[in-house]
């Protein structure tokens, strides 16, 4: 699972090198916490499942945390990486990834 907030430049490189022949990562979803992020598109164009998760819907910092942790959850990664994803995390959701 990738994280990202923005243009996905980052994440473009994950998904390049997930895409080499030897390599045994794939990328099972990108979540945004920005609807418009450029980063969406270029996850959508690699045939990449993509979700948003808006963090201006929810009132509180550890309502958006446990409703991002359960999306995350919901796809059982074995590695969650944070590619330009410009919010800051709460402990609690820190810890549990």
């Amino acid at each position: 699972v990738i994280l990202i907030s923005g243009n996905g430049s980052n994440m473009q490189a994950i998904i390049d090198a997930c895409n080499k022949e030897e390599s045994p990562s794939q990328v099972i979803v990108v979540i945004s916490n920005e609807p418009d992020a450029l980063g969406l598109t270029l996850a959508r164009n690699a045939d990449i499942p993509t979700r948003i998760l808006d963090h201006r819907q929810f009132k509180h910092r550890a309502e958006f945390d446990k409703a991002l942790l359960a999306l995350i959850e919901s796809y059982q990664p074995d590695l969650v990486v944070l590619a330009g994803f410009m919010r800051i995390l709460g402990a609690e959701l820190a810890i549990r990834m």
